[in-house]
This record gives structure tokens, C-alpha cells and sequence, in this order.
């Protein structure tokens, strides 16, 4: 499979073309929709976390002033689940039946002329409940257990018998806890229907998810349905699902004939759309005295809301990040009273790399070895369950050129043996990896007589810079000047895109953008074939290029002719093709399809009478494939390293253990990293193209988050000698 070479569109670190829309507020958020007749959307919640609603009375707020509806399960209609999704299946139906599954459960839904209106009547409503105790703990003996959720437990080798030939092994419980996304701009839904035709505007990171699940809860066809995300405040994987309160403010429009807004408060947004679910882990590592890996075991133990599954595969990342010829990984879900978990960046990923990357540490302490050292001696050339090379794997280049660019030759391995004033410094690493992912998507290319060119596809920028990376590429492969390309997304009516998650949007996306331009340039030469006044005439696509507006035949720029040219001489306003990406598969492409991979290397000062722990400087190296626009990539680093400062030492979402109430769900009280926790950063691009993809991308907006969390503990522990199993890690931890 060839690959696109780099021009100039592309690979310069373009400023974001949708940047000016969004710092003059001129960027049409889905709060910012509104229609003739609008009204508003508050949600009333369950105080208790598991049991039934005995009673529930709304009289107090349908007579309060502008309430047009109150909605609860006793009035709501019988509404079909929603469908089975590539991320797996809908959230659970809300407001079907007397159950309470969570503490925060969604129990009715207040319709009013304005928000402050409704919110008033949503605390007027009144639940009586038969409560019943709640399960809230993954250690609770009475907890359903799911065994091997996924169907990814694996077994290679004989770890018994790589234990017994081991000269050392280490190991113990690694423990992470909830984690809840909170993007900046509280998710929001309007819905306007019209007859059976519904238009909606939602924080959602895919728009045809959103459509389909819609049409199948409320039985109507999937046509008549338009979903539109032109700008998302953020998601980090809240918006990958079709959450309840989305379909609450659908139903509640069609109820009460009007638009209706709804907009999650910060404290909803922690029962509402996700969280990072928590997890235990124990992990063994054997290896010879001379650093060969003999086994390794690790088993992750997460929780997931009573009636929902979420994809959190912890242990996954030990089956194919070393060559150990023995590994056993093991995944179990339990089943709690809590709010249904979700996609946060970088899932199962964030958590099973700290465990594994800080055990390799520890052993590498054990040993006496360079930690960079013991991961390059049980480098893996090939992916080690399929036996096939990588399609691209420069992880070897990122350690060393980021050991380089770190100084990490100036590390003293002794703990506690390097300071800064009274400070105590450490340096610690991991290695990090993030699985490649892709699916289907189509895309939509135009050029007009004027020259310029529309590209089209269904999906979303949640803040990625996918409205830039992709106008460069098409910009690139029509041979036009950005300036001229209008990049166009965020609408179910556009061809189909999966979701902007899972590091698989540009690949895909990309791919299918390829395509389309590709197919563009064939119309093209279709419309000249057999026209006498054109130099293009029997060109075929093989034997031209693409540059300032123009087709040529290669080698040869003067035999050739412009886009608009060709179309006022045909008598054509435009010419349009579609395109349409589909994932590579490892057997037939004779190559396991690699994600990103990446090293950090992390620096730490701690005060030893205090506890007080800093992250002094960052060095992220980053194998991200053919990198489209090196700013916005960059950006995506240093993003996801920024959340994963805050999974490392700051972030816990925490659940009252006696009510399942979240009890700390504002931002006065979650903690998350500003800037004066955010260090000094570095981010380095080293590898080339992907040979699975056509356009040779790999996705960078996980691979930022992983590793940091490890790196930040294996400094911890390099400075205070102290092995730091939990997280976040707090001065309590470090006193």
C-alpha cells in the first residue's frame, strides 16, 4: 500500500482554521441554538442509589409558574432501547419503570418557559422510595461478577514455568480510582421536532450514533432525523454515547410541541455522562538476573453500573507491550450502584499502563538496570499474539531520543540521592503504547468554477483540530492553497463518520477524505477524455499532478489546465465525488496494525518535610505516524500529558460510601491540573508514515494521557525510595 508524500499543506504547523470563530464567540456551540418558542429543560434526580420510587409527586411543581410539563416514569411513554453500537451497547432507557439503579438516577424531567423556571419546579418534585442497600464497593462479596467481559483474556506460554525459571520476581496491587471527563462546555441538547421529523444540536463526539439511536427509541425512520455538532466544548469521551438526558429532551419536546434546551449543570455532569471507572490490578513480573522476561501476570478488576457494559480491558496492554514468552492477563467486571462509566481518554490504557510500567520499574530497581535499558532488551519486534511485524514501530527510536533530549544520562539510579536545594529530585520513564483503531467512514468532495473546493463528512472536532488537519490534506491532494478549501463537519445529513474517540477519527477520516479527492480528480478527467481542447485529454490519474488550482500531467506542468477552466468550458458549476475508507486487516495486509507509540519522561521535586509533590519538566517522545499538522499535534500532547498530570496526582471522583452519593462533583472540590501545575513541556515526533493506511497516520490524542501517570510514580519512587501503588498520589502518601 503506497503512501501519500508529504507537500506543503501539510506537516507545517498551520494555525487552526477555525480558531478565529472561536476567540471572537462567533463558534455556534449546541447551547447556543435556539428556535421560535424555545423553552427549558431541568432534571429532577434520585437521593438514593439503589431501590424502587414508591411514590413521587409533581403536584407542587406543575403548578409552579411557567412550567409547561413535569415527565416522570408514571407518564412517560414505553420507548424502545437504543441499538447495539460499535462502542457496545445504549445506555439503559430512562424513565421505563420504578427502579433506582444510582444515586443521581435521572426519575423526571420539568419542562418551563425559562431555566431558572425549571430548575425551581425540578426541586419541588418529591420521591418516596423503598430503598434497598446499595452495592458500591468491587470488593463487596455480593457484587455480580462478569468473568473475561470482552473475550480478551489471554494465555501465552507457561507462566508457571516462566515464574519458576525466573531469578526475580516482582510484583503487587496497583489501585486507580473513578476519573470524570469534564470538558469545559457542560454537555447540551436541543430538540425541535416537526411531525416525525426532529431536528437535534448535541454535545456529541458522533453525530450518526446520536441519529440512530434517536430513530430506534422513538420508532421513527433514521431520514427524517438531523443531528448537528458543529463545535463541542470538549469531551475527552463523555460524548461518545447517547447519554439519558439526550433522550429526555427529545421526548420532552415531542410532549409538550416545542424546541426544548436542555443543559447539564457541573454536579450532573458527574451522574450523567460518564466517568473512568475505578480499578485493582495485580500484576507479577519475572525476569533473569540479566533482564529477560520470564512471565508476566496481570489481572484488572474494574466496576460497570448495574445494567450497562463499558470496554475497559486494564490487563490488555501486558498481552503485547514486551517479548515475554509467558503472559497471562486476566479482565472481571463488578457489578455496582453507580452512574454507568464511559470512554474517559485513553480507557483501560491509563489505568493497565501504571501498573504494568511501574512493576518494570521496580523490577528494573531490583535488577540494577537502567529502566530504559530493561525495556529495550524485551523490545518486541513483532506483534507478539500475531507474530506479524508492525505495520510502523518506532518506540526504540523514542526511547533513545528521548532519553537524549530528557538528559537522562545525568540520573543518579540511587534513590533519594539527587537533590535541588532541600528539594529532592527524581527522574523516572515508561514506556507507552495506545492500540490502533479504525472503522468505515465516507467523505464528500467538491470544486467549484470558481476553484475553490467544499469536503464534507458527518464528523466532529471536539477541539482536536480535525477542521484543520483535514483541510490541509484535502488542500494537499486537490493541489489547492488552503484558503481555498472549506472543510465542512458535524452534521448527520454529511457522509457517515464514526466517532471522534478511540485515537481513529484522523485515520479514518483522512483515509476517506484520500479517497474522495482521489475520485474528484478522476470526474475530472472523465469530463476532458475525449475533449480536443484540453491537454488532459486520455490522461489517466496515474499520470498527473495536482498544483495552484491545476491539473497537469507529471513532469510536465505546462500541459495541464485549471479546475475552473474545465468546468466553464463544460458548462459545469461543480464537480462532486465521494470516498470511503475502510480499516486495513492484519492477515490480509501481511502486518499487525499499530497505534501510537511513545515514551515520558517525567521529572519531579518533592519537599521531604511537606510532601509536597511538583512535576518540574515533561519529555514526551511520540511515534505518531505521518504527523498532519506538527502544532496540532503537539497541542494533543501536551493535552493529554496535561490530563495525565492530573490522573497521577490530582483527580479522584469520590463516592460516599454509605449513600453512593458523589461527593465531591464541582470543580471547587475535584481537583484537576491548572497551570501552575502544568511544567515545562517537550514533545518530540520521531518514525515515519504507517504502511497500513494510506495517508500513513496514526492517531496522537490518547498516547499523550498514558504513561504519565507511571512516569510521575517511578520519579516518586526515585527520589524518596518510596513505591507509590495508588492513585492520585497525595502528600499523605509521601509524608
Amino acid at each position: 500500500m503506497t503512501t501519500l508524500e508529504a507537500a506543503r499543506a501539510v506537516g507545517p504547523g498551520l494555525d487552526r482554521v477555525d480558531a478565529p470563530m472561536k476567540v471572537t464567540g462567533r463558534a455556534p456551540y449546541p447551547n447556543d441554538f435556539s428556535y421560535p418558542g424555545l423553552v427549558h429543560a431541568a432534571l429532577v434526580h434520585s437521593t438514593v442509589a439503589a431501590g424502587r420510587i414508591r411514590a413521587i409527586d409533581t403536584s407542587a411543581a406543575e403548578t409552579a409558574p411557567g412550567v409547561q410539563a413535569v415527565i416522570t416514569h408514571l407518564t412517560a411513554p414505553r420507548m424502545e432501547p437504543g441499538p447495539m453500537t460499535l462502542l457496545g451497547a445504549s445506555p439503559p432507557t430512562p424513565l421505563q419503570d420504578d427502579r433506582i439503579l444510582h444515586h443521581g438516577q435521572h426519575i423526571a424531567i420539568v419542562v418551563a418557559s425559562g431555566p431558572e423556571q425549571a430548575r425551581h419546579a425540578a426541586s419541588l418534585v418529591r420521591a418516596d422510595y423503598e430503598r434497598t442497600e446499595p452495592l458500591l464497593d468491587v470488593h463487596d462479596p455480593r457484587a455480580p461478577v462478569v468473568e473475561n467481559p470482552w473475550g480478551l483474556d489471554s494465555d501465552r506460554g507457561d507462566v508457571e514455568a516462566g515464574f519458576a525459571a525466573a531469578d526475580v520476581v516482582v510484583g503487587g496491587t496497583f489501585t486507580t480510582p473513578d476519573n470524570t471527563n469534564n470538558p469545559l462546555g457542560l454537555m447540551s441538547t436541543v430538540a425541535s421536532w416537526n411531525g416525525d421529523s426532529l431536528t437535534v444540536h448535541d454535545s456529541t463526539q458522533w453525530p450518526h450514533n446520536v441519529r440512530a439511536t434517536l430513530a430506534a427509541v422513538f420508532k421513527v425512520p433514521e431520514s427524517g432525523i438531523r443531528v448537528l455538532a458543529p463545535y463541542v466544548g470538549g469531551g475527552f469521551g463523555a460524548g461518545l454515547r447517547v447519554w439519558p438526558h439526550v433522550i429526555l429532551t427529545v421526548l420532552a419536546a415531542r410532549q409538550v410541541g416545542k424546541p426544548v434546551k436542555l443543559v447539564l449543570t457541573r454536579p450532573e455532569m458527574f451522574t450523567s455522562v460518564g466517568h473512568r471507572p475505578d480499578s485493582v490490578q495485580q500484576i507479577r513480573i519475572g525476569a533473569t538476573r540479566a533482564g529477560d522476561l520470564t512471565a508476566i501476570t496481570h489481572e484488572g478488576l474494574s466496576s460497570v453500573a448495574m445494567e450497562d457494559d463499558d470496554y475497559e480491558p486494564v490487563s490488555a496492554c501486558s498481552a503485547v507491550s514486551y517479548a515475554c514468552p509467558n503472559v497471562r492477563t486476566r479482565d472481571r467486571q463488578v457489578r455496582l450502584n453507580i452512574p454507568c462509566p464511559g470512554s474517559m481518554r485513553a480507557p483501560a490504557e491509563g489505568q493497565g499502563n501504571f501498573a504494568l510500567e511501574s512493576a518494570l520499574d521496580e523490577l528494573a530497581h531490583e535488577l540494577g538496570m537502567d529502566p530504559v535499558e530493561l525495556r529495550l532488551r524485551n523490545y518486541c519486534e513483532e506483534h507478539p499474539l500475531l507474530g506479524l511485524p508492525w505495520s510502523s514501530k518506532a518506540l526504540r527510536d523514542c526511547y533513545l531520543q528521548g532519553a537524549e533530549r530528557y538528559g537522562w544520562s545525568r540520573r543518579d539510579p540511587r534513590p533519594g540521592s539527587m537533590r535541588d536545594g532541600r528539594w529532592l529530585v527524581g527522574y523516572g520513564m515508561a514506556g507507552v503504547s495506545y492500540p490502533h483503531y479504525q472503522v468505515p467512514c465516507q467523505a464528500r468532495a467538491s470544486v467549484h468554477r470558481d476553484g475553490s473546493a467544499d469536503v464534507r463528512s458527518a464528523a466532529t472536532d471536539i477541539g482536536t483540530g480535525t477542521y484543520t488537519i483535514m483541510t490541509q490534506l484535502s488542500a494537499e491532494l486537490l493541489g489547492l492553497d488552503v484558503s481555498r478549501v472549506h472543510f465542512d463537519l458535524g452534521d448527520s445529513d454529511m457522509p457517515y463518520a464514526p466517532q471522534a474517540g478511540g485515537s481513529g477519527l484522523t485515520s479514518a477520516l483522512g483515509n476517506a477524505v484520500g479517497a474522495a479527492c482521489r475520485n474528484l480528480l478522476r470526474e475530472f478527467l472523465d469530463v476532458v477524455k475525449d475533449d480536443a481542447d484540453s491537454p488532459l485529454r486520455g490522461a489517466t490519474p496515474d499520470g498527473v499532478s495536482v498544483s495552484d488550482g491545476r491539473i497537469h500531467l507529471t513532469g510536465a506542468p505546462d500541459r495541464g489546465e485549471s479546475y475552473t477552466d474545465m468546468l466553464v468550458r463544460h458548462g459545469l458549476e461543480e464537480l462532486s465525488a465521494d470516498g470511503r475508507s475502510t480499516p486495513p486487516q492484519p492477515d490480509g495486509a501481511g502486518m499487525a496494525t499499530a497505534g501510537a507509540f511513545g515514551a515520558k519522561f517525567v521529572e519531579v521535586r518533592i519537599d521531604p518535610d511537606l510532601g509536597l509533590l511538583r512535576v518540574a519538566r515533561v519529555v514526551s517522545a511520540i511515534d505518531g505516524g505521518r504527523i498532519l499538522n506538527e502544532k496540532t499535534a503537539t497541542s494533543q500532547i501536551v493535552g493529554g500529558t496535561v490530563g495525565g498530570i492530573g490522573q497521577a496526582m490530582f483527580e479522584e471522583t469520590a463516592t460516599d460510601p454509605g449513600t453512593g452519593r458523589i461527593a465531591n462533583a464541582t470543580f471547587g472540590d475535584y481537583l484537576v491540573a491548572v497551570n501552575a501545575d502544568v511544567p515545562d513541556m517537550e514533545v518530540i515526533f520521531v518514525g515515519g508514515p504507517d504502511r497500513a493506511t494510506p495517508i500513513g497516520t496514526k492517531g496522537v490524542g490518547e498516547v499523550g494521557l498514558v504513561g504519565v501517570a507511571a512516569a510521575v510514580a517511578n520519579a516518586v519512587h526515585h527520589a524518596t525510595g518510596r513505591r507509590i501503588r495508588s492513585l492520585p498520589i497525595t502528600i499523605d502518601q509521601l509524608l
